[in-house]
């Protein structure tokens, strides 16, 4: 497990930094209805991406559950509260929109990903939008060399599935809005990078290795030609679901 405390201050750079936090502020603004006043970044980590949802009139909160996320992205100036999506501290039906952006892929304990969705329509007032990424890692296959070496090892449902999340927004009774899509900035993988990536645990959310240990898959990886030369950039996926 990625331990984000510690991975705070070089976080951003690592995840393709300022380009892409741009690109996806860029895609959720594009879902929020006129009219928005107030919004919820759930898992705002850093705040990179929470600083670029300014429009006029539009507030926007932060929470993270990694005190060390939490206090970069006060130091950025987001207002943040730290705590987790299973228990929001807002009154229900209070806010105009609710966000997650590569959040739900990781909530791998079974029911929290549907309990994270649950609190994001509570606190949604009627016709107040909830905007999540889907399928998060899925994005990285790009028909490379390294997505053929770790096609054995994918989970099988990981939990920001577009379908999952859709059938937990119908249960909150949030129902599909729109829909975007935005490029992952500086984000191709290489095979060095998918190998430390794999043993530091960031794909936990979607590899399990299968008839071999972690050590000899990244080790596969490596072994791939032009090691360290990047594969091609990822595809991100937008959903927004409207409080009925």
């Amino acid at each position: 497990m990625v331990d984000y405390d510690a991975e705070a201050e070089a976080y951003d750079a690592t995840r393709g930094g300022v380009p892409r936090a741009e690109a996806a502020a860029a895609a959720v603004l594009g879902l929020l209805p006129p009219g928005t006043r107030t919004a919820l970044d759930l898992g705002c980590g850093t705040g990179i991406v929470t600083t670029r949802l300014h429009r006029p009139d539009l507030r926007v909160f932060g929470l993270d559950a990694s005190s060390g996320m939490a206090a970069t992205a006060a130091a950025r100036g987001v207002p943040v509260l730290l705590g987790t999506g299973t228990r929001l501290p807002f009154r229900t039906g209070s806010l105009d929109a609710v966000t997650a952006v590569w959040l739900l892929h990781l909530l791998r304990e079974p029911g929290t990903a549907a309990e994270v969705i649950a609190e994001a329509g509570r606190v949604l007032r009627p016709g107040g939008v909830f905007v999540t990424t889907v399928d998060k890692d899925a994005a990285h296959d790009v028909g490379s060399d390294i997505d053929e070496v770790l096609a054995a090892h994918l989970t099988a449902r990981p939990a920001d599935a577009t379908a999952e999340v859709a059938a937990h927004a119908a249960a909150a009774g949030l129902r599909p809005h729109g829909r975007a899509r935005f490029a992952g900035r500086g984000q191709g993988r290489t095979p060095r990078g998918a190998a430390k990536a794999l043993l530091a645990g960031r794909y936990a959310s979607r590899i399990v290795p299968r008839g071999i240990t972690p050590a000899e898959l990244a080790a596969r990886l490596e072994a791939l030609p032009d090691p360290d030369a990047p594969r091609g950039e990822p595809t991100y996926e937008l959903r927004s679901f409207v409080r009925t």
